[in-house]
């Protein structure tokens, strides 16, 4: 009878614990299904198509559907949300065309895998990014040396070289003639509340590095 007894309170243990367990993988389950809900899907179901045959950034959560401020994007290399954008601009430098097709400022939470890249620029864990998607095009009849961003300044007192540049994706080479390039370029900042960006082109020079044209200088308020 004593031994009957222990079986029965033995299967009820085991019977609350597997209880238990269940009500642990429901709740968690509700939540991740909370905050999936909760995540602002982007508003805009295609990238804009002075994206197309651009590839996604290996470091940098891919960020073409954010045009909507406020709106979050999520994938392997993190989480990224719009706070602010601005308006594309065209300029020139000799014979160098300089488009940007869009700014953005966004909060950028790297995935775990990306944080020692990410610590060469900073110790936060999360950071704004100003970025720039850009098109330069060398109209001239030799290759030239063209540096798109050589320096980003913000309303907030902040500077940053093109060195500090986190998409290191090679607009600073020399380009050929004729030839277009574009891609992103990208500037980790202290504030996530600069309302203007200004961006200084640096000269432009051939391969001796002889100056043919100087740079150029433009703002880009943010919303």
């Amino acid at each position: 009878m004593k031994r009957t007894a222990m079986i029965i309170g033995l299967a009820a243990l085991i019977l609350t614990g597997c209880s238990w367990e269940l009500a642990e993988t429901e709740r968690a389950q509700n939540v991740n299904r909370a905050e999936a809900a909760a995540l602002p899907a982007p508003e805009w179901k295609e990238a804009p198509p002075y994206y197309e045959g651009h590839p996604v950034n290996p470091q940098v959560t891919d960020d073409r559907l954010l045009q909507q401020p406020g709106g979050m994007v999520l994938d392997e290399r993190g989480e990224a949300e719009l706070l602010k954008a601005g308006e594309g601009k065209r300029v020139t430098a000799g014979p160098v065309e300089l488009t940007v097709h869009e700014a953005k400022l966004f909060h950028y939470h790297p995935a775990e895998e990306l944080i020692g890249f990410y610590h060469t620029f900073t110790d936060e864990m999360g950071f704004p990014v100003a970025k720039l998607f850009i098109e330069v095009t060398n109209t001239g009849n030799h290759p030239l040396r063209f540096t798109p961003a050589a320096v980003l300044e913000t309303d907030t007192d902040e500077r940053k070289l093109w060195k500090d540049d986190i998409y290191l994706e090679a607009l600073g080479d020399e380009i050929g003639a004729g030839e277009t390039k574009k891609g992103s370029v990208g500037f980790i900042l202290d504030s996530g509340s600069a309302e203007r960006l200004t961006v200084r082109t640096g000269e432009v020079a051939d391969r001796s590095g002889e100056t043919l044209a100087g740079g150029t200088e433009f703002d880009i308020p943010l919303e």
